[in-house]
């Protein structure tokens, strides 16, 4: 049986920054908090890892790791925020190559509490600087329930459960990057407080009275949602 196989490079300018090898050990330094432990974990030498990095600060014009010197972190190696920002890019531009072709399966959340409800400011395009529903795209191997439990948890930290189904919104125009299909869910939170993570820049609960513009068609999932919490039971 034959398989498409492809290598994937992120650039910048011209200049190429960023490849899987390079990507590894910038993961690999997020979870050790050592360059030394990163390399011992990738099988490769400290030196080849040195100057794995050294190639990407110089084709960036600013360094992607920085030493902690100071403190209890002292001794620790940890990714410059240019350095979460080329990872972050790279791997959002690997997701998109993936998913290419369309339509693509997503899953959205409505977390409402206390007469608020929980908005994302969107950290990447489209629609970058908005505010939306918590959500993203349904990995392989996932169920969509999973998935909305764990796009929850990575954009803002909440642990969830899932208490009801608002809806399927498959409208092609509903999202630039291409036809999506997005089941809903309606969902409590069962602990935590809301923070921004992955790609989410900011993660926090909005007054139903007054929420800002939404991105997608979440103004009119939200509508739906009102709908359906003032039908009789």
């Amino acid at each position: 049986m034959f398989k498409l196989g492809f290598k994937a490079w992120l650039e910048e300018d011209g200049r190429f920054v960023l490849s899987e090898g390079r990507a590894d050990l910038l993961r690999a330094i997020k979870e050790h908090g050592s360059l030394k432990a990163a390399a011992a974990a990738l099988g490769i030498s400290y030196r080849h890892a040195w100057g794995m990095l050294r190639k990407m600060r110089l084709a960036l014009g600013r360094p992607p790791v920085k030493s902690v010197r100071g403190g209890r972190a002292r001794g620790l190696t940890e990714l410059t925020a240019e350095g979460e920002q080329i990872l972050q890019a790279y791997e959002a531009e690997l997701r998109r190559l993936g998913r290419s072709g369309g339509p693509w399966l997503t899953v959205d959340a409505v977390i409402e509490k206390e007469g608020k409800i929980l908005l994302v400011k969107r950290r990447n395009p489209p629609f970058e600087g908005m505010h939306a529903l918590p959500g993203g795209f349904v990995e392989a191997g996932e169920t969509v329930e999973e998935a909305v439990v764990r796009e929850i948890r990575e954009e803002t930290g909440l642990k969830t459960t899932i208490s009801g189904l608002l809806g399927v919104y498959s409208d092609p125009g509903r999202d630039p990057r291409g036809h999506t299909v997005s089941v809903v869910f309606e969902m409590k939170a069962k602990s935590g407080s809301p923070r921004g993570g992955d790609d989410a820049a900011e993660a926090a609960f909005f007054p139903i009275d007054s929420l800002p513009p939404l991105a997608f068609d979440h103004d009119r999932v939200v509508r739906d949602h009102l709908k359906k919490r003032m039908m009789p039971k």
